[in-house]
């Protein structure tokens, strides 16, 4: 179906874009809110659309995985030919902000890797599916909030990474009701923790440094990604940065659980979440802050140097 033959969405299609969004991804869906409204409309149905493709999968029930990959391989022909909701928003919003294609097909990619139990026998492995899963979402989003630098698309995928590996360790349990272990083999095997333990929700006495070494490998991924903030433009950073904040503030939770994710799931407080948004405001304040005054600097060298010259000549 080429682009001009395309329904635009309507209403009700960014409605449901936005639906999916507040019921599934409440971070995701209050960052979004400090959007200008087409940028918001783009981010929310690019989420959507990822969610869907996501719940296809998490969502199969009895479902076997061959009926599976197929409910797959129609939705991603939704890429070409949009006829569902959320499809025909993703697909404006794409030639809207010129988001490209292959990151959403690197996700379906990802997602048809949990067709089989997940199992992963180190920290590269997991990474690939990271990627995949989520490293691609930051891909997607990051033109609809205004990049325009592709050396910052490494620092988009990263903080799609960290966020996975946050989702990764707040649920352990979840995921082991499903017989899905996403924690790197190599690593649980160090730490004194037998797989099957934890698919019985009794991980054992190592398990809480397991979970503290993966924490501090999340916190890492962040500090990575966030100096891309700076390649967006001044409100996708504030929904950037609030969104990574709201996120991190997940692995705060966790510790002050003492890691013990089989007990009880890690909330971030409303509270607290208030308060990331107040940091993201001060920190993009300061990040503009410093922006202009290198500007005013670099304006102030030029002019120097013009007097200079007709000082010579």
């Amino acid at each position: 179906m080429a682009a001009a033959d395309r329904r635009l969405p309507s209403a009700e299609d960014w409605a449901r874009c936005e639906a999916v969004a507040r019921s599934h991804g409440r971070s995701f869906w209050l960052a979004s809110r400090l959007l200008p409204p087409a940028r918001k409309r783009g981010v929310l149905a690019t989420y959507a659309w990822c969610r869907i493709t996501d719940d296809i999968v998490d969502g199969a029930g009895d479902q076997g995985p061959e009926e599976t990959a197929r409910v797959l391989d129609a939705w991603e022909r939704e890429l070409v030919e949009p006829r569902h909701p959320v499809a025909v928003a993703f697909a404006h919003a794409r030639a809207q902000y010129g988001v490209p294609e292959g990151p959403a097909r690197d996700l379906l990619t990802g997602v048809r890797m949990d067709l089989v139990p997940a199992r992963y026998r180190s920290w590269d492995e997991l990474r690939t599916y990271c990627f995949h899963v989520a490293g691609t979402v930051g891909l997607l989003v990051a033109p609809i909030l205004g990049c325009v630098n592709p050396r910052a698309h490494d620092q988009a995928a990263d903080l799609g990474i960290a966020m996975q590996l946050t989702n990764i360790l707040r649920d352990v349990a979840e995921d082991a009701a499903m017989d899905r272990i996403y924690l790197p083999l190599d690593e649980i095997a160090a730490f004194g923790c037998d797989p099957e333990a934890i698919l019985a929700g009794e991980p054992g006495p190592g398990f809480r440094e397991l979970m503290a070494f993966e924490i501090c490998r999340a916190r890492e991924l962040y500090a990575t990604a966030l100096p891309g903030v700076r390649a967006l433009a001044p409100s996708g950073r504030l929904a950037t940065l609030t969104a990574a904040r709201l996120y991190a503030g997940i692995l705060d939770e966790i510790e002050a659980m003492d890691h013990d994710v089989f007990r009880i799931r890690a909330v971030v407080p409303g509270r607290r979440k208030v308060q990331s948004v107040v940091r993201a405001s001060a920190s993009v304040a300061l990040m503009s802050l410093a922006a202009r005054r290198m500007a005013s600097m670099t304006a102030a060298g030029v002019r120097l140097s013009a007097d200079a010259w007709r000082s010579r000549a």
